[in-house]
């Protein structure tokens, strides 16, 4: 019976990596707890991962909120050296 429950370590962070994004199923994070028993290094790379994760999402948010695009004025200069390279070329 113990048997369905064990995990490799290969297998345990993929389940973390799909515990991140909300995909794990309830059986597969019991078989990751019961692997975090036997192998902290399991258990230390799962807090990492969350922690990246969270440090990530609110750097991305951060991003999102800057607009990326040319002023006008910026616009206008890209015009003039696009048309004076195509003049010399």
């Amino acid at each position: 019976m113990l048997k369905r429950f064990k995990l490799s370590c290969d297998q345990a962070t993929t389940i973390c990596d799909k515990n991140q994004y909300g995909e794990a199923s309830i059986k597969e994070l019991i078989t990751l707890k019961i692997h975090f028993i036997r192998c902290k290094i399991c258990a230390i790379y799962t807090k990492q991962n969350t922690l990246l994760s969270v440090f990530y999402k609110g750097c991305s948010k951060d991003c999102k909120e800057v607009q990326h695009r040319l002023s006008l004025k910026e616009k206008e200069a890209l015009k003039t050296m696009l048309t004076q390279h195509e003049k010399q070329g």
